[in-house]
């Protein structure tokens, strides 16, 4: 195993399991930050702020973070828009506070008729008047991003829409596809390495779903840690062509090479 600068790392399925603790995921982040190692938490979920990522960890599961240590697909989304053109800063988005407030904090302002992007992503309260909106701004003109394709999320109650159902929604109405940017396209992973600092050889995906989190890594062309705590089983990555580089019953086996 070798020694890595920098730590890219999954949530949901690898440091807890909806509302589950998973020990040996405490332990991992404790060892990374004893050891003074970088670290960002990769996510698709872009309803949260950085802020309430960091406070949910704290409270619920014990792992004490900086709001700095959480980079959301919706940080990702307004990284990449803020970007494309210096001159185009209008938006009009479907999401929670979580996506609205990042692309504010990147000086967008909102527009519904004919702005320049419009941005999809998951939202609780999604109306027919929103995709409206947004429909008709695409046929209009307006770039169609979507914060990332997960169909699903899993919750107490089994498997519901996530922001891929949402985005997939928009584009049957427009039949245009999103330009996607979070796992497992390599955009996220893109602005994640610019935000840690670090070169692609200098640091590791780690993460518990390989249609996801492995297959960003791979994308992407840096090395991966699988973890098999959430999504992917052994008999399903077997079957894969590309392998991750290491793959883990659990985080406590991760040997820090020095």
């Amino acid at each position: 195993m070798r020694d890595y600068k920098g730590y890219l790392i999954d949530l949901d399925g690898t440091i807890y399991k909806g509302k589950i603790k998973i020990p040996a995921a405490k332990r991992f982040v404790e060892q990374l930050q004893a050891r003074k190692k970088d670290f960002l938490f990769v996510t698709n979920n872009s309803t949260k702020s950085p802020e309430e990522v960091a406070t949910n960890l704290a409270t619920n599961f014990d792992i004490h973070v900086s709001p700095e240590n959480i980079y959301t697909t919706a940080l990702a989304t307004a990284d990449y828009v803020a970007d494309l053109d210096e001159k185009k800063r209008t938006v009009y988005p479907i999401g929670e506070l979580g996506l609205k407030q990042a692309l504010l904090d990147k000086g967008f302002r909102f527009e519904e008729y004919q702005p320049d992007y419009v941005i999809v992503g998951l939202d609780y309260d999604v109306t027919y008047h929103k995709f409206e909106l947004a429909t008709l701004a695409i046929k209009r003109g307006a770039k169609f991003i979507g914060t990332n394709a997960d169909t699903n999320l899993p919750n107490e109650r089994g498997l519901v829409p996530g922001a891929g159902s949402v985005i997939a929604l928009v584009e049957c109405s427009t039949q245009q596809k999103a330009t996607y940017i979070g796992k497992p396209e390599p955009i996220i992973m893109e602005k994640a390495l610019k935000k840690i600092g670090l070169s692609k050889d200098e640091v590791i995906m780690v993460g518990d779903n390989y249609m996801t989190d492995i297959k960003a890594g791979i994308n992407f062309g840096i090395d991966t840690l699988l973890v098999y705590t959430g999504v992917s089983t052994k008999e399903q990555v077997a079957k894969m062509d590309v392998k991750p580089t290491y793959e883990l019953d659990s985080l406590d086996e991760w040997s820090f090479d020095e």
